[in-house]
């Protein structure tokens, strides 16, 4: 597989880095925790002049027609100068679900909105019974006519406290736990029988518990096929799992970089403490453990599109859990090295290895990951096994 960018991919990739460079502070990350915001408004705009809210999406809608390597550039750079701005919620997650699943009368609408920066999207899938189960869906959509009735509750729904539309999951058949019967729903947030409670994780983002007491859709509101969500659901988690997972690159080398600055700077005895020879094959370890998840990274990012579900999911597993194994080490190893400055709120170290705990977390951590590497080869062998075999000729 060819790992080389193209022309096209490193002006994006120079240009993003550019513009936070220049416009994403830690001082103005700090600034936006402290008052409660989940986004500069400012610096969206800034995303969307640069044309990065239309990558995943075709020009026919306003977008770039990029990919995964695309999506991989732009958020390795949000973690790189650890950006608070929704585009996994809005761009990759409800933004894809737009893209792959709605009708084209419904992504002549909601795309174009994205692009420009002017609608921010989130989905609202888990619950608190479901852990990473992605099939476990209580929330109810009933029919009622030709409109649906949505009761239920949803939790860390991220970004949702800037969001000005949801894309729901809902039952409309079958139980909680049943892969099928499951029904994509856009709901405002305006909705008056839609409640609320917004809450801050532990590093730094947003999110809203959701209840939904009876709130009444129409049927142009349905993305996709009544009953038939999960595929989408299943490939739109794939995607976003391999953004966090370039997040998480971006987060590591911004921490490996920080490390070997501060031991070229800090003295002890009179000599910087990077000359002494233990502390120099520490930072080759993070070195290597950030390279290992920099490579399956890109391999996820090359193969979150493909068709073959196998050959996608057995890529964006296998890089998560490498990502939550190196993030912890890398997290680690540079609080350590910092010393207790890396444990004070004043330096930036302690914030990227709270995220890189958030990133482990979020879709499955890298335990439940590796068991479902095992289950997907087990499976794959099963598929294999009871192919008919090749009839010999008899000689």
């Amino acid at each position: 597989m060819d790992f080389s960018l193209t022309e096209e991919q490193r002006l994006l990739q120079d240009s993003v880095e550019r513009f936070l460079e220049k416009n994403y502070s830690f001082e103005l990350r700090r600034s936006m925790v402290d008052e409660r915001q989940s986004m500069s408004e400012e610096v969206w705009k800034g995303f969307a002049s640069l044309g990065l809210l239309g990558i995943p999406f075709s020009d026919e809608y306003g977008g770039f027609g990029g990919g995964g390597v695309e999506t991989m550039l732009v958020m390795e750079a949000i973690g790189k100068h650890l950006v608070m701005e929704p585009y996994l919620s809005t761009v990759v997650m409800a933004g894809g679900l737009v893209d792959i699943g709605a009708a084209d009368w419904q992504k002549k609408i909601l795309l174009p909105g994205i692009v420009n920066g002017s609608m921010l999207l989130a989905f609202a899938h888990y619950e608190r019974e479901s852990r990473y189960d992605l099939g476990h869906v209580g929330t109810r959509a009933t029919a009622d006519g030709n409109n649906w009735v949505i009761d239920g509750k949803k939790t860390l729904v991220m970004h949702a406290p800037v969001a000005e539309k949801l894309i729901v999951s809902a039952r409309t058949q079958g139980e909680a736990g049943d892969r099928d019967g499951v029904t994509l729903f856009i709901v405002e947030c305006d909705e008056e029988n839609l409640g609320g409670q917004e809450y801050p994780l532990f590093d730094g983002t947003r999110a809203l518990e959701l209840q939904f007491n009876g709130v009444r859709v129409g049927p142009e509101s349905v993305i996709g096929t009544i009953n038939g969500a999960m595929p989408l659901i299943e490939k739109v988690v794939d995607r976003a799992m391999a953004a966090l997972c370039a997040e998480a690159v971006g987060l590591m080398g911004s921490l490996y970089s920080m490390t070997l600055e501060y031991l070229k700077t800090r003295q002890q005895f009179g000599v910087p403490i990077g000359k002494f020879q233990v502390l120099q094959h520490r930072t080759v370890d993070m070195l290597i453990n950030l390279e290992e998840a920099r490579s399956l990274s890109v391999l996820a990012a090359g193969k979150v599109d493909s068709d073959n579900v196998f050959e996608r999911r057995r890529a964006v597993t296998a890089a998560k859990a490498m990502v939550g194994r190196a993030g912890r080490y890398v997290g680690q190893e540079a609080i350590q090295l910092h010393g207790g400055m890396g444990m004070t709120d004043e330096l930036p170290v302690g914030h990227y290895v709270k995220r890189l705990a958030a990133i482990d977390v979020l879709f499955g951590d890298a335990a439940y990951q590796r068991s479902q590497f095992v289950q997907l080869r087990e499976d794959a062998a099963a598929a294999e096994f009871v192919q008919p075999r090749k009839a010999w000729k008899q000689l």
